[in-house]
């Protein structure tokens, strides 16, 4: 008998045939004798539609009452949930993010996991039933209030639980079938990834893929929590995510997992797939790229004529760091013949508005000339462990985006990362061609959305 805790996203809940749906897979693993413990997002597009609400009341609401708002979606998932899975003959209790033992920091909107005590969701499965989990929230430590984890945190309620009950696996479904090569929404030719290690996912989360929340990868990884992504309208076994690829992971009893799903491609015809046996000889190997990954909601800032004086960009990076941006590339060009820089960065474009105005308030200090920003960008990223041991891989990614006449703004790069800014308006365009271009195109169709409204 294993412990595995399941995460449904909003698409997954999105209507009532939907939740009967999401119940009736829940029950074969509870008929089956696992103890399940289940977390829910919103139904749908109901957290949108109750932030679209409060901006209809007032531009600015409260963050406590705003975090009281936007909670009702997941405790309505998590009662209909409940009542669905007792129809079909299958114990089940829901338990807010509070009851089940989420305990946060202050800050509302974006707190952090502070501890764990899942006492009563340990005494449900113990009992038998299937516990109904509120994803996306907590209760603060010192005051008591209801808090958020932020978007996408329901992600984190699942994997903090997975942690705190030593579970089995922590299964992740939404409405694609796995982590695939790249947004299957742009890319059609994406195929799915079958397995990935933690450290790779983590940099696709990052750089924007949406499957997974980056907070969640990480507090896996930190916990050693396997990861299973897969979708809630198919069968199909999805993408494990993990760094002991021998490690057991139980599924449905009418699934089995692939062993013989992952090939490499030959250097010199990346359109070849070599079996994994087969790539034992020198000069065979090629460069292993596990997706290709995008994100626009960024937005860049160009600091102009900074006096290229010790301690001036430490001035404007504290001055940032200050209003609380997560500042994520950062580019200085050569000094000019006035001994002057300029310093572009990119951010959130949620913290753009805090950041510019910090900046313009220290003019006089930092010595600047003009702040410029740019909200049209997009960053596009490849990620693959192989990049560690393979030279070219870079050499490939820029000829084929110029061939392709797209322009690159910024560069930044890991031991497993290359990430460049161009236009947003070239964005899809440059996801297409990268994985065109690294031999990821799948010759039939793999990449399903079964459902969501990418909203």
């Amino acid at each position: 008998m294993s412990l595995v805790v399941q995460k449904f996203g909003g698409s997954s809940v999105a209507d009532a045939d939907s939740v009967k749906r999401v119940a009736k897979r829940i029950s074969l693993y509870s008929k089956a004798g696992h103890q399940v413990v289940v977390v829910v997002s919103a139904m749908g597009d109901t957290t949108d539609d109750l932030i679209d609400l409060a901006e209809q009341v007032t531009p600015n609401p409260p963050p406590r009452e705003m975090d009281m708002l936007i909670t009702a979606g997941e405790r309505i998932s998590m009662a209909v949930l409940s009542m669905a899975l007792n129809e079909v003959g299958v114990t089940a209790r829901a338990y807010t993010g509070s009851q089940a033992g989420l305990i946060t920091d202050s800050d509302h909107g974006n707190a952090q996991i502070r501890d764990v005590t899942p006492g009563r969701i340990q005494e449900a499965v113990e009992d038998g039933a299937v516990a109904i989990v509120a994803g996306f929230q907590g209760v603060s430590h010192d005051s008591k209030e209801i808090t958020t984890l932020g978007r996408g945190g329901s992600d984190v309620t699942a994997v903090a639980l997975a942690a705190a009950l030593d579970a089995d696996v922590c299964e992740i479904y939404s409405d694609v079938d796995g982590v695939f090569t790249a947004d299957p929404r742009i890319a059609s030719a994406a195929r799915r990834v079958p397995l990935i290690s933690s450290e790779e996912m983590l940099e696709m989360a990052a750089n924007g893929s949406k499957i997974l929340m980056a907070r969640s990868v990480e507090y896996a990884r930190r916990y050693g929590v396997p990861l299973h992504v897969r979708s809630s309208y198919s069968g199909r076994v999805g993408t494990i995510v993990a760094d002991d690829p021998e490690r057991e992971i139980p599924l449905d009893p009418d699934v089995t997992l692939p062993t013989a799903d992952v090939v490499r491609r030959d250097a010199a015809d990346p359109s070849k797939e070599l079996p994994m046996q087969d790539i034992t000889a020198p000069g065979l190997e090629a460069p292993i790229i596990s997706g290709v990954a995008h994100d626009r909601s960024e937005g860049k800032i160009t600091v102009v004529e900074v006096p290229d004086i010790p301690g001036r960009a430490a001035m404007l990076f504290d001055v940032v760091a200050g209003t609380g941006a997560n500042i994520d590339m950062i580019v200085q060009n050569s000094s000019t013949v006035d001994d002057t820089v300029a310093i572009s960065l990119t951010l959130p474009e949620a913290d753009v508005p805090a950041a510019l105005k910090a900046i313009e308030d220290a003019h006089e200090q930092i010595g600047y000339s003009e702040v410029r920003y740019n909200d049209q960008i997009g960053k596009v990223s490849i990620v693959g462990a192989g990049m560690r041991s393979h030279p070219g891989v870079s050499a490939l990614l820029f000829r084929s985006l110029g061939e392709a006449g797209i322009n690159i703004d910024m560069i930044s790069t890991s031991e497993i990362r290359i990430s460049v800014v161009t236009e947003q308006s070239k964005l899809d365009d440059a996801v297409r061609v990268i994985h065109t271009a690294f031999g990821l195109d799948a010759e039939q169709t793999e990449a399903v959305v079964y459902g969501g409204t990418g909203r």
